[in-house]
């Protein structure tokens, strides 16, 4: 039986670069989804339905193809920080974090586009941040510039100097990717990766 396409829909270059690791042939796709979060959504729910929704964005270009999706939300004490956009965001949100540990939920989706079979799972990942002073945060996000990620510290960067400890069931996880649930999911659908 002939593999099935694989796509990740995703521009992230950290997703691109982690799913290269298990040597699969792919392409990616720009979902385009808005990422807004429900009103009364739970960070893990969020997380999920925007790995789905991102996936299934992509779908109709890839009738024929298994479509991963991935989204990460980060709470701490009911806050949920997202992506900030900006440089006064991602302030406040390290700001907020220092000296905490703080909750990061990645969700991941493989949908096979033509069965419209959908597979979901939930990674969480407890990350413990470093009482940083001011100073230290402006010249992270001087020389990071981490608007585009969930919690502005990207640990596959700089931002590993943000962070005193990890505590998780797959380090790709916090980078955006888990590996580890992505091979159990493609070997539910028969996908060999060894």
């Amino acid at each position: 039986m002939p593999r099935k396409q694989l796509i990740l829909a995703s521009t992230s270059p950290f997703r691109r670069q982690l799913l290269t690791r298990l040597g699969l042939p792919f392409e990616c796709a720009n979902p385009a989804v808005d990422e807004t979060p429900l009103a009364g959504e739970a960070p893990e729910a969020s997380a999920l339905r925007l790995s789905e929704a991102k996936a299934r964005a992509v779908s109709a270009l890839f009738p024929e193809a298994l479509i991963i999706g991935s989204d990460q939300v980060a709470c701490l004490d009911g806050q949920v920080f997202g992506k900030p956009g900006d440089h006064a965001k991602a302030r406040r949100q390290l700001q907020a974090m220092r000296g905490h540990s703080v909750n990061f939920f990645t969700g991941l989706c493989l949908l096979d586009a033509a069965s419209g079979r959908v597979h979901l799972r939930g990674v969480p990942t407890r990350v413990h941040f470093r009482d940083l002073t001011d100073v230290e945060i402006e010249s992270y996000l001087r020389k990071e510039q981490p608007y585009n990620c969930a919690g502005s510290a990207k640990s596959e960067g700089l931002g590993i100097a943000l962070i005193a400890r990890i505590d998780g069931e797959d380090p790709n996880a916090l980078i955006g990717l888990p590996l580890i649930a992505l091979c159990d999911l493609l070997r539910a659908e028969n996908v060999s990766i060894l």
